[in-house]
């Protein structure tokens, strides 16, 4: 088994966002309440904690100055009007070569590749990846994130989920019946100790894995690690990690980008527009053109292990068919 990643980072004079998605095949590595004087009515029963989760604790103040400075992130790039909302429209056309290129470079190219033990910038040409098994997500939340929050990212969760199975056709569900796809939502502190569930969760991870998500520093704001069979090119697990301290577009920005990577479209690309599968921010969730991705990749005439050379006739073919059909 093997794994990808993703991250954000600071330019000079705008907030960028890069995403660091690591793939793992094999044995072979491929980002208040009110008070009440006499209630009437009995208390509800206090709300218990997920498996594996902890009761809410106080962050640290590490963790509180890093909210403080990813709400300045996230106001820095709504006031460049970037994070966009509205999925992509007139001011942005594509047509099905702009879509079969987009396709090519983000399913069937790596961003990274891993030497030493550590992951390297650097676009490689790979095989179609994808999920033949169902997917079955399950969040997990650090002691420090407040309730309201994981109430607002399960229902963010599930939605999307429903989503992305609509347009994929794939079974993608919220589910506590053995998970195979992890969104960690943790705080600074809960993360960097993380190692020990890291491995109940994939127990094959690698030592290198658990040190990128333990030690990433504050440029890095979400990753995505996919595992697969070596043999098969299919996808057997994932773990995403999102920054608890993320204010609410960030946090679901994150939502939206690790777990539609997550499902086998790894790669950016400068020139996929309206996408998220870009560095420059301009769109926040998960658009129109990246439901088109994801119809391409899960098509039955798709097949996990498949060329870039094998698989782009079939992608313009698919892509072609979508356009004139008007699927979105």
């Amino acid at each position: 088994m093997t794994p990808q990643a993703r991250l954000f980072r600071k330019a000079t004079d705008r907030i960028m966002r890069r995403g660091l998605t690591a793939l793992v095949m094999g044995a072979v590595v491929a980002l208040a309440g009110c008070d009440s004087l006499a209630p009437a009515v009995s208390p509800a029963p206090e709300a218990r904690p997920m498996p594996g989760e902890v009761r809410e604790q106080e962050p640290s103040a590490a963790s509180r100055a890093l909210s403080v400075h990813y709400a300045r992130v996230q106001a820095d790039l709504l006031g460049q009007g970037l994070l966009r909302r509205d999925g992509g429209g007139p001011d942005v056309p594509f047509n099905d070569r702009n879509l079969t290129d987009n396709f090519v470079r983000i399913a069937l190219f790596d961003e990274y590749v891993r030497r030493g033990g550590r992951l390297i910038a650097q676009q490689t040409e790979s095989e179609l990846r994808r999920w033949e098994i169902p997917v079955r997500i399950a969040l997990r939340f650090g002691e420090t994130v407040p309730d309201t929050q994981r109430q607002k990212d399960r229902r963010a969760t599930a939605s999307y989920a429903r989503r992305l199975a609509r347009v994929s056709g794939h079974p993608v569900t919220v589910s506590e019946n053995n998970p195979n796809f992890h969104v960690l939502i943790l705080n600074e502190d809960e993360r960097r100790r993380y190692g020990p569930q890291l491995k109940t969760m994939v127990p094959s991870i690698d030592a290198s894995t658990i040190r990128t998500i333990e030690q990433f520093d504050r440029d890095i704001f979400c990753v995505v690690f996919t595992f697969s069979n070596q043999r098969s090119n299919a996808f057997t697990h994932a773990i995403a990690v999102i920054r608890g301290e993320h204010p609410d577009l960030l946090r679901l920005s994150c939502l939206h980008e690790e777990i539609a990577q997550g499902l086998g479209l790894g790669n950016d690309s400068p020139n996929a527009r309206p996408s998220i599968f870009n560095d420059d921010e301009e769109f926040g969730l998960l658009t129109s053109h990246d439901e088109l991705l994801l119809k391409i990749l899960y098509d039955p005439r798709m097949r996990p292990g498949m060329s870039a050379a094998d698989a782009r006739p079939i992608a313009a073919t698919i892509a072609a068919e979508l356009l004139l059909s008007g699927s979105s």
